[in-house]
């Protein structure tokens, strides 16, 4: 079977604009967390996401999904080996998830991302 996409980012210059934009248009529950808040959709089964605002860093106009993968360098391997490229190696979160971010064939940016460990321990 597939690896499901679990996860989605938007970046911004301005998070409190962007989150009321979001709050307004599509009535999602907004979570302010540092420079990002955590999107809650509201939908039975849909996909959680956050805004993140990376000041003048670039980029600051991007959305990314997010793959699950319990084999996170195995599918880094394989992406490079089929003409992607590794943008961000390997990161560890917070909550002891990894996360990275690749390049597929077509210049577009995705994300991989670990299960949480009690998804991990079924």
């Amino acid at each position: 079977m597939g690896k499901e996409v679990v996860h989605f980012e938007i970046g911004c210059s301005d998070i409190e604009k962007t989150s009321g934009f979001y709050k307004n248009v599509f009535d999602w529950n907004l979570t302010r967390q540092g420079n990002s808040a955590i999107i809650e959709t509201g939908g039975k089964d849909s996909i959680s996401g956050h805004l993140n605002e990376l000041g003048p860093n670039e980029p600051q106009k991007y959305i990314t999904l997010y793959i699950e993968t319990d084999s996170l360098n195995a599918d880094l391997r394989a992406i490079e080996s089929n003409g992607g490229k590794i943008l961000v190696n390997p990161i560890k979160l917070p909550d002891g998830r990894e996360f990275a971010w690749f390049e597929d064939i077509a210049g577009n940016t995705v994300g991989l991302i670990t299960p949480k460990a009690e998804e991990n321990s079924k």
